[in-house]
């Protein structure tokens, strides 16, 4: 597992995936496309809404613009991934791993203090979605689904940085770079609570 731990300090992150986790999302593969589906769905309207409130951010809301329609066209390619095998989208499902992600957000502060917030749990989300689809797409037995969360995992990488880029762009590097371990500890110890299922992404 050395690599494991090579691309997630790649990353950031201080937790690898259990390894097991592959093994058992491809026993249920009608269930973690449903859930990737909504996490592509949930990332574009998740850079909607950062445009939405805060709209003199110009920069950011340059840069934020093409990656919503390209997480939109995630989400379509899913959609026509699970079409294509005969499967169906299924409901939407409670993420816990955001959901603890989001109640580690500073609570009040500024607009501007909610900004930085924002920016680096969107970073981490995309960083651990980077790291399980380059999982995927070197252990899962099936050859045409490697490539298929190939793609993903290069655009997922670029996603966190970009988000990373952003808030130093807008905040004190070191105000930033001291949040940002936080949010790494506290995302490593979410993972190793998290019951390991296959039906999630996270």
């Amino acid at each position: 597992m050395d690599k494991e731990f090579q691309t997630v300090q790649m990353l950031g992150l201080k937790l690898p995936t259990d390894p097991r986790w592959v093994n058992l999302a491809e026993k249920e593969l009608e269930e973690i496309l449903t859930d990737h589906a909504y996490c592509e769905q949930k990332a574009a309207t998740s850079c909607i809404s950062l445009i939405q409130g805060y709209p003199e951010k110009a920069e950011m809301v340059k840069e934020l613009a093409p990656i919503v329609t390209e997480e939109w066209g995630h989400f379509r390619m899913v959609l026509a991934e699970m079409e294509k095998r005969g499967l169906s989208l299924g409901r939407q499902r409670k993420d816990e791993y955001v959901n603890q992600l989001l109640e580690f957000q500073q609570k009040g502060g500024t607009r501007e203090d909610r900004l930085l917030e924002k920016l680096l749990v969107c970073a981490l989300i995309e960083a651990r979605s980077a790291e399980r689809f380059r999982l995927l797409s070197l252990y899962i037995n099936d050859e045409a689904l490697k490539g298929f969360y190939h793609k993903f995992m290069i655009s997922e990488a670029g996603h966190y940085r970009l988000f990373l880029d952003l808030a130093r762009a807008y905040f004190d590097e070191n105000r930033v770079r001291q949040r940002w371990q936080e949010y790494l500890e506290k995302e490593a110890q979410i993972m190793n609570d998290l019951e390991l299922r296959g039906d999630r992404m996270h």
